[in-house]
């Protein structure tokens, strides 16, 4: 699988140990910055991670920044992105299998490496139900972005 990777200065250190994970796991990783700990913006990160996404260079997207939140909020703002943060397996397996997020977002400052590797491992083997009623709720959430993309 294709993953793009991106985080602030705060997620810097987990970056760089998912990115050796992802890529030990038989992933090619699109490490999208930052590079080094010296202070950067969430919302750049998100968007070069997103924009990955959207344009399907890459099928899935990592963010990491202090707490999740920043970088989620940022990304959820592109059409198309389904960010969710998850600092446990369980909400990272049923955000994809319910909800299709194509986004993981991680606090670096909430979560130590070895469950965020967890929850990488779980979230990039989960796969969307295709549930009729997962369809219909996704179906609602694009309608609502619609929406308001064309106001």
């Amino acid at each position: 699988m294709v993953i793009a990777i991106g985080a602030d200065h705060g997620g810097f250190r987990l970056k760089n140990e998912l990115r050796e994970y992802l890529k030990g796991l038989g992933n090619e990783v699109h490490d999208l910055g930052t590079d080094s700990e010296e202070p950067a913006d969430y919302p750049d990160f998100a968007a070069a991670v997103s924009q990955e996404v959207l344009l399907k260079k890459a099928e899935r997207g990592i963010l990491i920044c202090g707490s999740g939140v920043g970088a989620s909020v940022a990304a959820n703002k592109f059409p198309g992105i389904r960010a969710a943060i998850c600092h446990d397996t369980f909400s990272a397996h049923q955000g994809v299998e319910d909800d299709d997020i194509n986004v993981l977002s991680l606090g670096a400052r909430v979560i130590g490496t070895e469950l965020a590797k967890d929850i990488v491992k779980v979230w990039l083997s989960a796969r969307f139900s295709g549930a009729e009623r997962h369809k219909r709720r996704l179906s609602k959430v694009k309608k609502i972005e619609k929406e308001f993309l064309r106001k």
